[in-house]
């Protein structure tokens, strides 16, 4: 199993920040790995809504589409995807730190399967750096806009 956390604190009011976040078509410019979105239903962001994601991630394309299982906006967002060899879930929290600032949670847990079991230990410490590094840069942004 692979269980990854990550927070951030950011100096933007609480639905700024998860409006932001929370929007797909976003993901491609804070997120270093993912290369392009496609909404396979139509918007708006609701559950039962599916994106299909290509993303590049140790050295290797990958597509895969997620289904919105949960979302409260300002609050939090769950979407999972079911697509081999590793399942995953992604999870996005929001509160508000006061008026101005929100802590944002990222925590991506998934079971991987066949070869991927092997190299499980591995792609966790490489997810880690990248949702931090991701993370860092949703700050950046949204502090800078």
């Amino acid at each position: 199993m692979v269980d990854i956390v990550t927070e951030i604190d950011i100096n933007r009011p609480l639905f700024e920040v998860s409006s932001y976040a929370a929007d797909p078509d976003n993901a491609p410019v804070w997120y270093d790995n993912i290369k392009s979105v496609e909404w396979k239903k139509s918007k708006p962001l609701v559950v039962g809504s599916q994106v299909a994601f290509v993303a590049h991630f140790l050295g290797q394309n990958l597509a895969y589409t997620y289904e919105i299982i949960s979302y409260v906006p300002g609050q939090k967002m769950v979407m999972r995807t079911a697509e081999e060899p590793f399942p995953m879930e992604t999870t996005y929290t929001w509160e508000a730190i006061n008026s101005g600032s929100t802590h944002m949670t990222l925590r991506n847990a998934g079971q991987p399967s066949g070869f991927s079991k092997v190299f499980a230990p591995f792609m966790a410490t490489m997810m880690r750096k990248a949702n931090v590094k991701d993370l860092k840069k949703l700050k950046e942004i949204l502090e800078n806009s």
